[in-house]
């Protein structure tokens, strides 16, 4: 069991103004049972990331960047550079040195 997991994360089209502008950022992930120990699975998914996002980095209004346990809709996920919804959402088992991206596709007027 891995110790922890290295990832990149990086957002953009605005979503960067809820994480003090930081366009992007490498994280390391501590082992899944460290930080959710009523989680009977080892591996990290999407779903368990966004929780520790929002515990993590996000450190203004929430409800812009998640609804309920998922993303909020207008924000594109990119995992790697491809459409979440080709690795399975919320359920995609991260990988060490994955690329997750949250753009924002919402823009006021």
């Amino acid at each position: 069991m891995a110790e922890t997991l290295k990832l990149n994360i990086q957002f953009g089209g605005g979503a960067e103004l809820l994480f003090d502008k930081i366009k992007k950022r490498e994280v390391e992930l501590p082992a899944l049972k460290k930080y959710f120990p009523e989680i009977s699975k080892e591996n990290w998914t999407i779903k368990e990331l966004l929780q520790w996002i929002k515990d993590n980095l996000l450190k203004e209004r929430p409800e812009l960047f998640l609804q309920g346990d998922s993303i909020r809709p207008g924000i594109l996920v990119l995992i790697n550079d491809a459409d979440w919804e080709l690795y399975g959402e919320l359920n995609y088992e991260l990988q060490a040195n994955d690329t997750i991206m949250f753009i924002s596709t919402l823009h006021g007027g």
